[in-house]
């Protein structure tokens, strides 16, 4: 499932706990992006197994019609394995970061979830290659309950503390229902802060002063 090269959105990555919550709103929240991810006939990336939010992500999208790709390290495999019907393709990476750069790889947006400390790793890990311009692809937190609103918090207080530029909030849509959010995305232009410095290279085979953007292998492997 390879992501969409141009600004059409086909692949979706949903990004959630591995844990139910005991609030059945956050239980509800895994299933309304489904909904709409399958009714306009997207299809979607999401963190693999068959636990928590992420199971109810994956089922609620494979059965209405959507193809579905969960990506999971070798290590996580046990704790989380797929059941004897698996719901769409499952792809197993070495490590942490190398899970992150697939889902880059395969989604053209991202939709936060409420989630644990994984969710929150991916989340920070993709604003700041979106900050550094290494991709374009939208951030897209679904603020069920205003769970998103101390992260929110935190960047108007970095932002204060003039340790992250203003023009970081851009890098986020945020909403709480997951139609108003899908409609935001599809309208979504990527605004790149002029002033942020761009990953180039030089093309060592042109003696011109031309350069060119590296191709870069983000994953560490372990």
């Amino acid at each position: 499932m390879a992501a969409t090269p141009n600004k059409q959105f086909k692949n979706i990555c949903v990004l959630s706990g591995f844990n139910y919550s005991k609030h059945k709103e956050f239980v509800e929240a895994a299933i309304d992006p489904s909904r709409s991810i399958a009714k306009r006939k997207l299809h979607l990336v999401y963190r693999g197994g068959n636990r928590g939010l992420s199971k109810l992500v994956s089922e609620a999208t494979f059965v209405r019609g959507s193809q579905v790709l969960g990506i999971i390290p070798r290590a996580l495999k046990p704790l989380g394995s797929l059941s004897d019907s698996p719901t769409g393709e499952e792809l197993v990476v070495s490590g942490m970061q190398e899970r992150i750069t697939e889902r880059l790889n395969h989604a053209d947006a991202f939709i936060f979830l409420p989630g644990d400390l994984a969710t929150l790793e991916a989340l920070i890990t993709l604003a700041s290659w979106a900050h550094l311009n290494i991709h374009q692809k939208p951030i897209d937190l679904l603020n069920v309950n205003n769970f998103y609103d101390v992260f929110i918090a935190f960047l108007n207080h970095a932002i204060k503390n003039y340790f992250i530029p203003s023009t970081a909030k851009k890098l986020f849509i945020c909403a709480h229902i997951a139609n108003e959010l899908l409609d935001l995305l599809q309208a979504h232009k990527p605004e790149p802060d002029p002033r942020t410095f761009v990953l180039e290279c030089l093309n060592n085979n042109d003696n011109s002063s031309r350069s060119k953007k590296c191709k870069l292998d983000l994953t560490i492997r372990l």
